[in-house]
């Protein structure tokens, strides 16, 4: 298997960069890399940083897999699903750091994180599942109704509405634009910043947060996949 997600640890932070040279597709071997780089962080303690290469985030989910149905799809979907809910539920604060473009699969993974720093440039965010002949899963569907400004969501789900990074503040898939070169460092900064919060307090709170996104997608999953 070839090395698709580096890992860079500091005191403050851990950093999980996904690099597959091309779209950053979660594939099978992207999502079980990922995770394995979590399985790292949950041993550290650390704020988590994911990032993607120059240019490219994650293009969504590995059309090659998705295009076969059947129980690869099924079982691609899963994952995915309990790889957003994993970061949704983190008990550190989880910054993503948006390098690119970032659809489908990878702009839901942006509503799966607590803070959404973007790169300045011609990128293309949202869901464009409806563009090009999928129907957005039940779990992406909640995942976008609890996170995406209300004003947004009928467009970014029914219409496949695309984002660039300054209107994707407004729609809610980011918080915020940065340059480009100044992606990484600000990331950095604002995960030392996090690192000082009690992390008691932080991870009760965001339970609390989130208990009705999280009931609503135990619902969602049991329709879309029955677990």
């Amino acid at each position: 298997m070839s090395t698709l997600v580096t890992v860079t640890e500091a005191e403050a932070y851990t950093l999980i960069t996904m690099d597959d040279g091309k779209a950053n597709a979660q594939s099978f071997d992207m999502l079980k890399q990922i995770n394995e780089a979590l399985d790292g962080a949950e041993q550290t303690g650390k704020v988590v940083i994911l990032s993607g290469r120059p240019g490219k985030f994650s293009a969504g989910f590995d059309l090659s897999i998705m295009g076969q149905g059947g129980d690869a799809m099924i079982d691609l979907l899963r994952q995915g699903a309990n790889l957003s809910r994993r970061l949704l539920n983190w008990d550190k604060p989880v910054i993503l750091a948006v390098s690119g473009h970032a659809l489908a699969m990878g702009a839901l993974l942006l509503l799966s994180a607590d803070y959404r720093m973007g790169s300045q440039g011609d990128f293309k965010l949202g869901l464009n599942e409806v563009a090009i002949g999928m129907t957005l899963p039940h779990f992406g569907v909640e995942l976008a109704r609890a996170r995406l400004s209300k004003r947004h969501f009928n467009n970014a789900v029914g219409l496949a509405k695309i984002y660039d990074p300054s209107s994707a503040v407004e729609a809610g898939y980011l918080d915020e634009v940065v340059d480009a070169d100044q992606l990484q460092a600000s990331a950095i900064a604002l995960a030392e910043q996090l690192a000082g919060l009690d992390m008691e307090a932080h991870k009760n709170s965001k339970a609390r947060v989130r208990s009705d996104l999280n009931a609503a997608l135990d619902e969602a999953l049991e329709k879309e996949l029955g677990v």
